[in-house]
């Protein structure tokens, strides 16, 4: 409304509805080019993690780290752009390792968080299960903020919102057994063989379902 009150009241009827016509167009296209770019991030990091040799995982994803903060720094307040960041951070910082990843892993961290107050179940919860699975491998304190109780309630949250999903039951099912509860282990190992793929997530989410049929295996 503040920005019709800007219109002298002079114009002709004509030009005031041409200039709103255009702001209606434009709030479309803008939306869809930030979903566009987003969508275009999304299949690049899918096929990074799924399907590129590991030499050349960490050149790319940093590249991908790259894009996603600028995309971030344009749309700080959509979730959905932040769990993203968040994601792709944690590849990077996972391909890197030492402790030389453990600043990326912080921004990782920090980018899910802020995701999480804006909207606690964007992209349906995906923010939790890489929190989880982020305080699960970072080194705990001095050196880094690994914590395995923060890991477990980020893995809980994260079912309560998709119990069925492959990616937080094998996540889940890898930290349990680290724990030393294999019978839990077991449990989300079944579940994430038995899960659903999201429909936007298909390439990476079967990679999952495999590596959690190796796991049941190993158990």
């Amino acid at each position: 409304m503040r920005s019709l009150s800007l219109l002298p009241m002079s114009l002709p009827r004509s030009l005031i509805a041409a200039a709103m016509g255009t702001v209606l167009v434009l709030s479309p296209l803008t939306a869809t080019a930030f979903e566009g770019e987003l969508f275009s991030l999304k299949n690049r990091w899918e096929h990074t993690v799924t399907e590129m040799p590991a030499n050349e995982r960490e050149s790319t994803l940093k590249a991908l780290a790259g894009e996603v903060e600028q995309l971030a720094e344009q749309h700080k307040d959509e979730a959905d752009v932040l769990v993203w960041q968040g994601i792709i951070l944690a590849s990077y910082a996972r391909e890197r390792g030492g402790l030389g990843a453990l600043g990326t892993a912080g921004d990782a961290r920090d980018a899910l968080e802020e995701a999480i107050e804006i909207n606690p179940q964007g992209l349906s919860g995906s923010a939790y299960v890489t929190l989880g699975a982020l305080y699960d491998r970072a080194p705990g304190r001095p050196l880094g903020f690994g914590n395995s109780e923060t890991a477990e309630r980020m893995f809980q949250r994260a079912l309560e919102i998709r119990p069925d999903g492959i990616d937080v039951n094998y996540y889940y099912a890898a930290f349990l057994k680290e724990e030393g509860n294999e019978q839990a282990a077991r449990e989300h190992a079944q579940r994430a063989v038995n899960g659903t793929a999201r429909e936007n997530r298909q390439v990476s989410d079967e990679a999952l379902r495999r590596d959690a049929e190796t796991l049941l295996n190993q158990l």
